[in-house]
Order: C-alpha cells, then structure tokens, then sequence
C-alpha cells in the first residue's frame, strides 16, 4: 500500500531520535517508518480491512488509519513503533474493556456491554492474550470515534470537566501480575535525563527548577499512595468523542501509580492560553485546586506532580531545540 506518513508523526520521530533519552530514542523509528508500508499491507490483509484513508494530522507517535472491517463497520487500524509499547497499550484497553477508553476490537473486550463495565478484562479482571500476528505486529484495530472532535474543540471549562470525568472512569485495579511499569520506574528514567538536560542547559534557573522537581518526585514516592492503572499520557486531545459514551480516552501510555500523576498533565492543558492570561498564577492554583477537589485527588500531591512533570516536559522541549515550548512550560512550573 502507498502512501505518505503524515508529517507530524515523521518529525516525532525524527524529535524521538534527536532526544535519545527515552524509549523512542535510536534509530528504531527511522527503520519501522521504512518498513511502514509492508506492516501496513500485512495488518490490513490479516484482518480483512478496507483502507478509506490516512487521518491526518494523526498522532505523534502511530499511524492512523480510517477503515472498514469485512462486514463493513467502520474501524481505527493503529500501528505504533515497538519502542513505543503498543503490547502495553494493548494490555491496557483490553483491561479497561471500553470503560472510559476506546474498544479494541481485535483482542479482549470486543462485545462489551454499553460501558465496558462488565466485559471480561474490564475493572474486575484480567485481559487474557490472542496471541497470533494480530498480537505480535503492533497494530491495533479500535473502534472509530470521531477524530476531528477532541474534547479540547469545547470552552475550556466544560472542557476540562468532561476530560476529568473520562479519566475518573479510568482508574481501576491494575491486573494482577500486570507488566507495566511504575511511576517510580518511568519518573526514575525521567529524572536521569533531566539532570543532564540541566546541566547541558547551564542555565542556573533551569537547574533549579530541576531539583526542585526532583525534591518533589522523591517526597512523594517516599509516602506512596494507592496505585491504580493510568493513562500515563492523559490530555485534552487524548479525548475524542464517540456514540456509545460522549467521550472516550485514546492513546494511553499505560503506567501504574498514584491518580495525581496521571492527573498532573491535565493540569498544564492549554499552557499557551494560561502563559497569556492576566492572572496566570492564579489560575494555575485554581485549576490544581478545582481538579483535586473533583477527583478527590490530594492537592499537595496534585501539585507536586504537576511540577515534576512540567519541568521534565520543559527540560525534553529544551533537548529537542523547541525553546519556545520550555520557555512556557517553565514559566508555567515558576507558578507551582
């Protein structure tokens, strides 16, 4: 099958191997873009599929593409670089079984009942493996939602209401002898670039906003709190609206931990709007105050997190050369 990869997701991936800090980093996603059109024409026969069309822009880190299944309902065929774990996203919507989060179609949960909240796999049990190539190519057929309609397109504060209220439905008990990694495990890896990044940087103020992050990370995995499956990469945008609910999560980047820090990234949403708001500090207080208080989420440790992660989004955006994007991220992380 021919086609351009949107280009969006070829500069994530150039971005990913620049950056060389993370799980995307190396020269892994130049070679599974080049070998993009066999795992397409190979993902799509193996499933019956009928390509209508690429989405674009599309995400930053998989293929996204519009098509039909063999009797004709409309589906998502996602394919994802092994580096950026689709094993484990797999894992995770079949756990949440459509609760909250798009269906997966070609693994458990596919005949779930209106919210997913009694398939097997879903909030009380464990998703089992297919197995076979649909298990082991990396691609994930979704149900379709409507792409162009993330929740983020609604006025901010409906926005954000309906965006915590999909997040809420999220948060269940991991499965037993899950795979996932911890938020220890992933702010641990986190943390190692950012105190090179600081120090590449030789900026004084940067360096200490880092430690200041840091300090934060370690008083709150040093009092951890009850640990649920997460999003992992939660935002407006990860948002989309759908039928059977009104809006449904994409895209996890699973992890298991505290619900603060999934719910940290929510907090920063729409960070160009609040650097140009007259009262930008003081919104920033209001939406960690309004967020923990909706999601009955600790405040401090809401807070804590937010840092950790606006200073650790700051310090990637600084490594990549996107200066503008760490010069508001941390100013935004100055108002924590």
């Amino acid at each position: 099958m021919a086609f351009e990869p949107p280009q969006r997701l070829v500069r994530a991936l150039d971005e990913a191997r620049r950056d060389g800090s993370g799980p995307e980093s190396g020269a892994a996603g130049a070679v599974w873009l080049g070998a993009l059109s066999r795992l397409v024409e190979s993902a799509v026969a193996g499933r019956g599929l009928t390509v209508e069309r690429v989405h674009v822009p599309g995400g930053r880190g998989s293929l996204v593409l519009l098509v039909r299944r063999a009797d004709g309902g409309p589906a998502v065929l996602k394919l994802a670089p092994p580096q950026a774990r689709p094993a484990d996203e797999r894992a995770a919507l079949g756990h949440w079984a459509g609760r909250g989060a798009v269906r997966l179609l070609d693994g458990p949960g596919e005949e779930p009942g209106a919210d997913g909240a009694d398939a097997p796999g879903g909030a009380g049990g464990r998703a089992a493996p297919r197995g076979g190539a649909v298990e082991d190519d990396g691609a994930l057929l979704l149900e379709r939602l409507q792409p162009d309609v993330p929740v983020r397109s609604l006025p901010e504060a409906k926005s954000m209401l309906e965006a915590a209220g999909t997040l809420r439905r999220l948060w269940v008990e991991p499965p037993g002898g899950h795979c996932f990694e911890t938020v220890g495990e992933r702010t641990g890896r986190q943390a190692e670039a950012m105190r090179a990044g600081a120090e590449a940087s030789g900026d004084a103020d940067v360096a200490a906003l880092v430690e200041a992050a840091l300090g934060a990370r370690a008083e709150l995995l040093a009092a951890p709190v009850e640990a649920r499956l997460l999003h992992g990469a939660f935002r407006q945008s990860k948002v989309l609206a759908g039928e059977r609910l009104p809006w449904l999560a994409v895209g996890p980047d699973p992890v298991v931990g505290e619900c603060a820090f999934d719910l940290a990234r929510l907090v920063r949403d729409r960070v160009e709007d609040a650097i140009a708001a007259p009262s930008g500090p003081a919104l920033a207080r209001r939406r960690v105050k309004r967020l923990a208080e909706s999601l009955d989420v600790d405040r401090d440790r809401l807070n804590g997190w937010t840092l950790f992660r606006t200073v650790e989004s700051a310090v990637r955006a600084l490594r990549v050369g996107r200066a503008r994007d760490a010069e508001l991220l941390l100013e935004f992380a100055t108002w924590l």
